[in-house]
């Protein structure tokens, strides 16, 4: 099912094309593209269409609905869409006008790319040289050629290869934040080890909530903070233990266990061996 409120300028474009063989042997293909001076009142909605949807703001800015999921496309932004699943889009309720190109786009090609990459529902800025590329796709299209047909794909190809690049070095630039942060958190752990710490106050340290902050955390040590902070401790101890003839005790306070039967289990089931053994072995080994 398909509704909509095609509040558009006269010099808008809407193409359509009928994929013939030589396009549809192609790893993309287009069966409609168009620019849209959209007014405040664009509005589309629909339940499914064979494809997926590629759009390209010029200026004013869109908003994009799909499940839980909404996004603002603003100028110099771009964002793909599957349109098998239900979904809307219009000018944002703010905004006087959303200009964008688009192009429905489908084949193995497509079916790849957003396969690998994180781009769908994505919105994300693009290199100006976007804009050429839907002009020459929009001359293009009504040729039904193969020649054009082998044009087209590569214009299809060439816009989402410019999405893909721009949302994973995104995707690497705060991936990069993030693993700074979670540095930051563990370093902290290192530091203050002999501490009571919470889970909260690393969180709010790296300015991120609770149940991010676990998540980062585990992505990024591939453990958890307890038992980052556990293993710390464990570390220090045997340090202690190979170099001074301090009592279990003492060690135990200092790395932060405080009583010495909780100190003996924690060490027991993280080395193997109990803090008295581990130091006997350390003795010979000299």
């Amino acid at each position: 099912m398909l509704t909509y409120h095609l509040d558009i300028a006269p010099k808008s474009q809407w193409l359509r094309t009928t994929p013939g063989p030589a396009a549809l042997a192609q790893p993309y293909f287009a069966t409609e593209a168009g620019l849209f001076l959209a007014g405040k009142h664009f509005d589309t909605a629909r339940t499914h269409k064979d494809s997926y949807l590629i759009f390209y703001t010029l200026s004013g800015e869109g908003i994009l609905t799909q499940g839980e999921q909404t996004a603002r496309l603003k100028a110099g932004t771009a964002l793909v869409m599957d349109c098998r699943q239900p979904q809307q889009y219009g000018t944002a309720p703010d905004c006087d006008h959303w200009h964008h190109y688009w192009v429905h786009a489908d084949g193995p090609g497509v079916e790849a790319i957003v396969g690998a990459a994180p781009v769908l529902m994505t919105p994300v800025s693009v290199s100006d040289s976007l804009r050429d590329t839907f002009e020459h796709l929009l001359r293009r299209l009504p040729q039904e050629t193969a020649a054009a047909s082998l044009s087209i794909s590569l214009d299809i190809h060439r816009i989402l290869y410019l999405i893909t690049s721009a949302t994973l070095r995104e995707a690497e630039e705060t991936d990069r934040g993030h693993a700074a942060r979670m540095e930051k958190a563990a370093e902290y752990i290192r530091e203050h080890y002999a501490e009571e710490l919470r889970v909260e106050d690393l969180a709010a340290l790296c300015h991120v909530s609770r149940s991010y902050f676990l998540r980062l955390f585990a992505q990024h040590t591939g453990t958890t903070p307890y038992n980052f902070l556990l293993r710390t401790r464990i570390t220090r101890a045997k340090e202690l233990l190979e170099m001074t003839d301090l009592p279990m005790g003492v060690i135990a306070a200092r790395v932060g266990f405080g009583g010495e039967t909780n100190f003996n289990a924690r060490f027991s089931a993280i080395a193997g061996i109990t803090p008295g053994q581990y130091r006997k072995q350390a003795l010979i080994s000299r």
